[in-house]
Parts: C-alpha cells; structure tokens; sequence
C-alpha cells in the first residue's frame, strides 16, 4: 500500500533541500542543476519511455524523453527524482510514459512528482479560491488548464493527481481531455507547456558531464580535440563550433 502521506514529506523535504519553499511552483529544470554530479540528458526515445535514472558511484544521470510535451517532461524529471533519491530497490530505473501504472515502485515514484510539483495544501488553496470565486463546486476544464499553467504540469499529469485527490471524478476527466491545447490559447496561455521541446533542446546534455569535460581539459589531462570529442558526444555542437546569433545578443 502506498503512504501518500510519506511521499508528501519526502518531496517536501526534497523541495526544500534543493533551495525552494514548500508551496510555490517551481523550475525543475533549473532547481536540478543544483544537484552536485548529476548529468541531465534530453533526448527522443519514441512512444514508450518517458524517463531514465542511472545511479553511479561517483555520478548519476537522469535521461528524459524529449518527445513528450514540456509540460510531462517535468513531470517525468521529478518522477526520476524519486528514483534518484528514494528508491532502494533499483540501481537503475526505466520508466514507462503512462501515469500512474505499473509496479507499485512507479507508483510511488508518479505520486511523488505529483507532490513535488503541485504541493497538497498549496494545489488545496488554489482549488478553494476557484471555486468561491466562481461560486461553484465542480472544476471545469478551463480551470483544470488555469491550475495545470500554474504548477507548470502537463493535461494529463493534472488530471491524473485532481482524480486521485478526489478534485473531479473519472467521468469528468474523461470528458477534459479533448481540445486542451486549443481552450489554453483562447484562455491566452502560452501552449509550449503542451509541445515537445524545440528543435535545438531536443538531444542536448547539461550538469556535471559538461563541467567534468571543462575540467579536464583545464588540468591538461584530455586534448582540445578530445575535449571536442565529448562535447559532440553530448549533443553540445553550440560548444564547439558557436552559435553566432547568441554572440550577437547583448547581455541586459
């Protein structure tokens, strides 16, 4: 049986750990590369895989499925999380693109993003002022896309914790499914959080691969050739070769 109440905790804690309080939204993506020794990697695995977590002696990566919309990529990054932190039974992790199935493992790991990225008493708060707001009981779909833009979480990752915190029952969600990318733009939202990522982030590596290269070249243990080599490797092609149009930006 899960402990919802202990996977509350635990990302929580882990939230907090990472320099962030315990109720705002957060950029995963961002708050990662805090994490000493950790490689991130972006890259297209199709249809299946949503996530991977390899955990090494001395470093860790974490892999994630740039195929799916922005919104499940973050999703999916704290779900690794989980892996990353509190799975004992597995070295290694690959997880699978549905939410909320799979072993009882997954689960947990799907229930601790959830938390991680929309904290219980905060998502509570928002409920309640939609609805005495809009003086009403039951969510449509228009706020479930108000609350998911907020947390910065993807449709069905939104629908998956409203269901299960008991928000909306199964019809609804069923019936919330359809035209969601078109509802946030005449809602006036942005829909990247709806998009896979763009062309120039959808194989790319960031975190301590890149900085143990930097490294090594600094102590002269690797050529500039190698040091070339690894970062090709890496999908870093803006690394060697430039990206004249960033050059030409200026910094403000």
């Amino acid at each position: 049986m899960i402990d919802k109440m202990n996977l509350s905790n635990k990302a929580s804690n882990l939230r907090k750990k990472l320099g962030e309080d315990g109720s705002s939204p957060v950029d995963i993506f961002k708050i990662v590369q805090r994490i000493d020794n950790l490689t991130l990697v972006f890259y297209s695995f199709g249809k299946n895989i949503s996530g991977v977590c390899y955990k090494g002696k001395s470093s860790n990566v974490i892999a994630i499925n740039s195929a799916m919309s922005v919104g499940r990529q973050r999703f999916s990054l704290a779900h690794e999380l989980y892996h990353l932190y509190f799975d004992d039974l597995n070295k290694n992790s690959i997880s699978m693109i549905s939410i909320g199935n799979g072993d009882e493992n997954e689960k947990k790991a799907d229930q601790f993003a959830s938390y991680f990225l929309v904290p219980p008493s905060s998502l509570d708060e928002l409920v309640e002022e939609i609805r005495k707001k809009e003086i009403k009981e039951k969510l449509t779909v228009e706020d479930v896309i108000r609350i998911e833009q907020y947390y910065g979480v993807s449709h069905k990752a939104m629908l998956y914790r409203l269901l299960n915190d008991a928000y909306i029952q199964n019809e609804q969600s069923q019936d919330m499914e359809i035209g969601v990318i078109e509802i946030a733009a005449k809602l006036g939202y942005d829909t990247t959080l709806y998009r896979p990522s763009s062309e120039n982030k959808n194989k790319i590596v960031f975190g301590h691969y890149i900085a143990a290269s930097e490294k090594l070249l600094e102590l002269e243990r690797i050529s500039q050739g190698k040091y070339e080599e690894l970062l090709l490797d890496a999908f870093r092609d803006d690394m060697v070769y430039g990206i004249d149009v960033e050059e030409e930006l200026p910094l403000d």
